[in-house]
């Protein structure tokens, strides 16, 4: 059986399990907090393993062993910068935002502020933020089934990425929360196991001994010693001084852009107490760290078994290096037959990761849309929940039909980097106004709405204009030159604006509210009246 036809079915087999499972939690969503929230039931076990099912996206498991297997060690930056991020969503925001809100993250800016114009701010920076991250996954997804099912023309990559829009659609319209959550919990199983087998398998053939790994990756790699040090892609002496900000830019987007993220955000509303939010975060950070240490393996494993040039021939950004080497270690170990099976089996996996995090993106923009914009903003809270969940459906529609539209015209890029951009935009936007919420008494509407407003409008300006767009072989637009921002990544400047216009907005405001400040204060570091989250 070729391995085209043994990855068609098992990723069928999946698709089928998880359409089940999806089905069946419809029957067990009865109201708007089981849409959202799941019914707030799942333990910190179950939400620490969906938080992990949801943070360990394409980007993770393609993009990361790509960018490994053609940069060597500058691609460790985003294992590292993906790990640590979670220490800042631990520390400054997990437990204080599930006390604090009761479905989406502009529950927590709106408690103690005019709610109409932040919520706007809130639901329009959630669907900015969610599209860039979705745009990563479809990239993801062309290029998986174009190794895959050995799909060249861009026709054939088109219509799998308008299939896995359309498969996450109804993985959100039917199952809501509940659903979404029970396949992250499948996918991170999935996944793990997927990752720590081929790791095991490299291990194996290098006899568990790293040093021997990481010198035939540098010598395969056709780079010498400059593949195991800093500087092949990132800070190079041709880019100048240019590429050593562009890297510290990138740095600060991948560490400060997890707190900002509103797919990761409404998790933490999946469970009953505060308590449950540590626990998870914490099941969470120790998934998370393990499998990004399964990366490095993945990433100098594909380099020394399977060789940068081919990997690099077969997806110029790297993005297939993980089947890749499944394929080769598995047909070097096992056969013709066991190269085959364990590439079919990475395939579905990879699948799996993509399937479920485009859900769980596509139910945190469609709720802030239902429950922000709709129910507070346009009816002003005159609406019911049946109403509410009805809207936050039919916009999962629309939210889906924008990602593959851009999906399609993104796959160039490689995914990792392209949901570097998503967390520098959460990072500018979203990061700012939530920290000075939860910690500034002098907070106020104008703050947060300029917060928001000018650290995603300055990130995202900062994007259209740089390499990534046009000017560069590998921008969207190659054939175009607009650009005037040298910066691939503008987290270093987006992320210190949105701070300061959210400083600038509140000084220059009168408004304060000593008791609301008080009253949320009490809440988000105690949970009383959790429960009774924000209805304005």
């Amino acid at each position: 059986m070729k391995h085209e036809t043994l990855s068609t079915i098992l990723f069928l087999v999946f698709v089928a399990g998880t359409l089940g499972i999806t089905f069946w939690a419809s029957r067990h969503t009865k109201d708007a907090t089981d849409f959202y929230a799941g019914g707030r039931s799942f333990s910190g076990v179950q939400n620490g393993l969906a938080i992990g099912g949801d943070y360990m996206s394409a980007a993770s498991f393609l993009g990361i062993a790509g960018i490994i297997a053609l940069s060597g060690y500058d691609g460790f930056l985003y294992s590292i910068g993906f790990l640590v991020a979670w220490l800042v969503a631990l520390l400054l925001v997990a437990e204080l935002m599930r006390n604090s809100g009761k479905y989406t993250m502009a529950d927590v800016l709106a408690f103690r502020m005019s709610p109409r114009p932040v919520r706007t701010a809130a639901g329009v920076s959630t669907i900015t933020v969610s599209i860039f991250y979705l745009l990563a996954q479809m990239v993801g997804a062309g290029a998986l089934v174009g190794l895959l099912l050995g799909i060249k023309s861009d026709s054939g990559k088109m219509w799998t990425i308008i299939a896995v829009g359309l498969l996450m659609v109804i993985y959100v319209v039917i199952g809501g929360m509940k659903g979404t959550t029970w396949v992250q919990i499948v996918k991170a199983v999935m996944l793990m196991t997927g990752a720590a087998l081929v790791t095991l398998l490299v291990l194996g053939k290098f006899g568990f001994n790293v040093s021997k790994l990481l010198g035939d990756a540098a010598a395969q790699s056709g780079k010498g010693d400059a593949f195991l040090n800093s500087g092949l892609k990132y800070g190079t002496e041709a880019q100048g001084i240019a590429g050593k900000i562009d890297l510290i830019s990138l740095g600060l987007a991948l560490v400060l852009g997890t707190a900002g993220l509103p797919h990761i955000l409404i998790r933490f509303y999946t469970v009953p107490t505060a308590k449950d939010a540590r626990k998870s975060v914490m099941w969470g950070i120790g998934i998370i760290g393990v499998f990004y240490l399964l990366t490095l393996v993945l990433g100098f494993g594909a380099a020394a078994i399977v060789g940068s040039k081919k990997i690099s021939t077969a997806n110029a950004a790297g993005n297939t290096a993980a089947p890749q080497l499944a394929e080769e270690i598995g047909r070097q170990i096992f056969g013709d037959v066991g190269g085959t099976i364990l590439l079919a089996v990475i395939a579905a996996v990879a699948f799996a990761t993509i399937l479920a995090v485009v859900a769980g993106l596509t139910l945190a923009s469609s709720s802030s849309f239902a429950h922000d914009l709709y129910a507070h903003v346009f009816k002003r809270g005159n609406v019911t929940d049946k109403e509410e969940v009805l809207v936050a459906r039919l916009s999962a529609f629309v939210i889906g039909a924008v990602a593959i539209v851009l999906g399609i015209l993104a796959q160039s890029l490689n995914v990792a980097f392209l949901v570097a951009l998503a967390f520098a935009v959460a990072a500018s936007g979203n990061l700012p106004a939530i920290l000075y919420s939860l910690f500034w008494k002098r907070f106020n509407t104008a703050g947060a709405v300029s917060a928001i407003y000018g650290g995603l409008i300055s990130a995202v300006v900062l994007v259209i204009f740089s390499p990534v767009v046009s000017g560069s072989k590998t921008a969207m637009f190659p054939d175009v030159d607009f650009h005037w921002f040298p910066l691939s990544n503008p987290g270093i400047v987006s992320i210190p604006l949105g701070f300061l216009f959210g400083y600038l907005g509140t000084v220059l405001s009168k408004e304060y509210n000593a008791e609301k400040y008080a009253e949320i204060e009490v809440r988000s570091l105690t949970g009383v009246g959790a429960e009774k989250a924000v209805q304005h």
